[in-house]
């Protein structure tokens, strides 16, 4: 008895001091300031070590690590330590003894110090928290989040036991109430993931944003992730995260910037207050960017928006950095080159270069990418597209992917002096039953273009071209023909452009929309809308359908959707059976919302609404305020020319429509110098056509004094010919009539411009505009006049003038094929006989 309780004290005593002891080298570890430290300590407890102090000594060399700036970091010394190496040896070891969560921590920790993906370790920690999931071991969402990242860091992207998170998440979802795991789960699963699943996740994220006053902008930058992953564009959840942004703004650095702006591209979405804060944050801050990689996102994102005196500055940096770029960076650099329409020869020679080092590091569509950039940015390396040739040529001979196969063919037709082989067109005769409309419709582009220009020198190559494009064709109408999913359908026909569509393709998708007409939905009216209006169709029977489901749906549908579905109708002129219904109820729902749109995107609205006839007083005079024009002009500064002066020439229209049709709403007319500005150095317009009618209306008049050509009038509308009729139908001499002209690139402008607008004709006297109307003034294939002219006319005749418009369907028809009847024609119309 007493020997059994000498053995038991001594068990207890032993136990409690190998428990002190190691919870004292728990202490110890967790108390280390450096990695020698922690490394230290293993050496000399190596056989004490139990699978708890194994996890927490891998978890806090990552958090030392973590603390550091990230050039300071020894990830490379702590990996190729030999303690570091007994750690993970002793790790493997024990996985099976660790809790659950500790498996997950050892894990992130190793992957944290950039151990690779198929180390030993890495694999077995992955294998045991798969087994545990399987077992229905139910992981903390924080260390199942934890999990995922590891397993979407690995690239694991479709792997089952993504498959597994994903199945857990879903059953868990609705008990979520933390957007930086929610964040983490979506990206890590979306490729995993059904559709209404997907659905489900972002009303969750957006759910989680709205109750939360704090986010990070990490977690709205991994949403993001989640949006471009699964190739949605879903506004709500997008401006949620923007506004993030903006409130982050003093914590953003040149990398998050860069990476935000990146996915704004890839979406699809703009802001223009954030390229604002964004300009502002790297101009303060430019110096501080001596790095390649960092230099280079500043050059992506500072350059297409930059002043020009910082613009320069980039411009000398980025030659005077040329050698270190990476070949990554060099493709940046050559992309926002183009973006910035920035043709700099010194700069574009170092490019092309320093290139030749780097080609061979390139996989096929980074060829295709910077073959692009290269020719748009007419580069004159003869040598260097030469290598291009023959890396793209040998990537098509192996390449079995249809859409690499595309882009391939698509780019070597870019090419200057290309000699077509046979090879390639056999390539691509073998991969078109394949494709998708977008891949057919790069090589028809590819194909006609080497036809044309007589690029195919083999036997027969004519022959053989067009049978390939017979059999192209009939590969676009056997696709389309199997539709039977319209959001699939206008999925594929949104990324589709070129004149092969158009002509070929264009009618049977028309066709196709009508027959799916019963799936038009709210969850698809834009993208339908969008392709009308790319398409310039003018379908009733889908704008109805669309309109009805509009209105039906009002409050499901985002305002920038519905502005751009107004945008279809005003366009083209079109009004559906319930139009005062259909307008006035968008209207209401857009005047309700009107913090969604940006500034820029208010003057578009209100122009779209002007040219179907609408001017509601809150928009209007929310645009026609001194503090809006103002934060329109520094808004307008940071974006991209082409949408710099659209924004500008609609708020002139829109200022014109408002001061003619509500003079009510008391708007001054303040684009006179705009105007003057604009047309004093656009091209001339007086055309063959032009000439040719204004000798007719000579002889029809009696002398080249009673008519006028290209000719602007109060407001800056400028018609094609103008002539004043007496109330006997004879015409006035403007010689008689004392009215100064002067030209300005061949346009009459009047001095007395605004005099003239008072001063009253002769009794009964007439003033006429004769306008020629061409193709792009009507819908494809129709004869209905679009938006725009119409309004010019309703304009034109509140001036004072009666308007006559020809369309050039009449004027070059068979019926008018000689002079005479031209002359016939135009008598009849001037004189208003029937």
């Amino acid at each position: 008895m007493f020997c059994l309780r000498q053995v038991c004290l001594f068990t207890l005593r032993h136990y409690q001091a190998r428990t002190l002891s190691s919870d004292l080298l728990l202490s110890q570890i967790n108390s280390c300031t450096h990695e020698d430290e922690v490394f230290s300590l293993v050496g000399k407890n190596k056989a004490r070590l139990s699978e708890k102090h194994v996890g927490i000594a891998l978890n806090v060399l990552w958090q030392l690590q973590k603390k550091r700036p990230l050039l300071l970091r020894t990830s490379d010394y702590i990996r190729n330590h030999s303690q570091f190496l007994t750690l993970c040896i002793l790790a493997e070891n024990k996985v099976e003894h660790m809790e659950d969560e500790a498996v997950v921590d050892t894990l992130y920790s190793i992957l944290r110090l950039n151990v690779e993906d198929h180390d030993s370790l890495a694999e077995v920690l992955v294998t045991e928290a798969w087994k545990r999931l399987e077992r229905q071991v139910l992981l903390s969402l924080p260390a199942l989040s934890k999990f995922a990242l590891c397993l979407h860091k690995q690239r694991r992207y479709f792997s089952p036991i993504i498959g597994q998170v994903a199945h857990i998440v879903d059953m868990k979802l609705d008990s979520i109430q933390d957007i930086r795991i929610l964040s983490v789960l979506m990206i890590s699963i979306s490729d995993v993931i059904s559709q209404s699943f997907r659905d489900r996740l972002l009303h969750k994220a957006e759910q989680l944003l709205e109750e939360k006053d704090e986010v990070h902008f990490n977690y709205a930058k991994r949403i993001l992730q989640f949006l471009q992953n699964v190739k949605v564009r879903y506004h709500p959840l997008v401006e949620k995260c923007n506004r993030i942004f903006l409130k982050s703004a003093s914590r953003l650095d040149v990398h998050s910037i860069s990476f935000i702006f990146g996915l704004y591209e890839q979406l699809g979405f703009d802001n223009a207050e954030f390229r604002l804060v964004a300009k502002q944050l790297l101009s303060e801050t430019i110096d501080d960017y001596s790095d390649p990689e960092t230099f280079a996102k500043l050059f992506f994102t500072l350059g297409p928006m930059a002043g020009s005196k910082v613009r320069e500055r980039l411009l000398v940096t980025a030659v005077r950095m040329a050698e270190e770029f990476s070949s990554h960076q060099v493709l940046v650099i050559l992309k926002t080159m183009q973006k910035m329409k920035c043709r700099n020869s010194h700069l574009l020679k170092k490019m092309a270069s320093i290139l030749h080092k780097h080609l061979d590091s390139y996989h096929v569509l980074q060829l295709v990418k910077l073959t692009q950039y290269l020719v748009v940015l007419r580069c004159h390396n003869l040598e260097l597209f030469a290598k291009l040739k023959i890396l793209l040529f040998g990537f098509l001979k192996s390449s079995v992917i249809p859409a690499d196969t595309a882009a391939i063919i698509r780019v070597l037709a870019m090419l200057p002096s290309f000699q077509v082989e046979e090879i390639i067109i056999n390539k691509a005769s073998a991969v078109l039953p394949q494709c998708r409309l977008h891949q057919l419709s790069c090589i028809a582009t590819a194909l006609v273009k080497w036809n044309h220009y007589d690029q195919l020198h083999w036997q027969n190559s004519s022959e053989l071209c067009v049978k390939l494009l017979q059999k192209l064709n009939d590969c676009g109408f056997q696709r389309l023909q199997k539709a039977n999913n319209l959001n699939l359908l206008l999925e594929e026909i949104t990324h589709v452009n070129g004149e092969w569509f158009e002509e070929v393709l264009s009618e049977e998708t028309m066709a196709m929309c009508q027959r799916l007409i019963d799936q038009i939905t709210w969850g698809n009216v834009f993208q339908l809308s969008f392709f009308l209006m790319k398409t310039n169709h003018r379908c009733p029977s889908l704008l109805d359908r669309i309109a009805s489901v509009t209105v039906e749906n009002i409050d499901k549908i985002h305002p920038f959707e519905i502005y751009f579905i107004l945008f279809l109708f005003s366009a083209l002129n079109y009004d559906p059976p319930a139009n005062e219904e259909f307008f006035e109820s968008c209207i209401q729902h857009l005047t309700s919302n009107l913090s969604c749109f940006e500034t820029h995107h208010l003057v578009l609205l209100g122009h779209v609404l002007a040219v179907a006839g609408y001017f509601p007083p809150v928009l209007i005079k929310r645009i026609f305020n001194i503090s809006f024009l103002s934060k329109l002009d520094a808004q307008l500064e940071v974006l991209p020319d082409t949408l710099k002066q659209r924004v500008r020439s609609r708020l002139m229209k829109l200022n014109r429509a408002v001061c003619l049709e509500c003079p009510e709403f008391h708007i001054p007319w303040f684009h006179e110098r705009y105007c003057q500005h604009v047309f004093r150095y656009s091209s001339s317009r007086i055309n063959p056509l032009r000439q040719h009618v204004h000798r007719m209306l000579t002889e029809i008049l009696g002398g080249s004094h009673y008519a006028r050509i290209s000719v602007l009038t109060s407001y800056y509308y400028e018609i094609d010919f103008e002539c004043v009729l007496d109330e006997n139908k004879k015409p006035l001499s403007y010689m008689a009539q004392n009215i100064p002209l002067d030209d300005v690139e061949g346009i009459h402008l009047r001095h007395d411009i605004k005099d003239e607008g008072r001063k009253a004709l002769p009794p009964g006297a007439q003033r006429i505009a004769l306008e020629f109307l061409d193709s792009k003034d009507f819908s494809k294939d129709s004869r209905h006049l679009k938006g725009e002219p119409a309004v010019k006319k309703r304009h034109l005749e509140m001036l004072g003038y009666r308007v006559v418009q020809i369309p050039h369907f009449e004027w070059n028809s068979m019926v008018l094929s000689t002079k005479g009847e031209q002359l016939e024609f135009l008598r009849r119309h001037l004189y208003g006989i029937q």
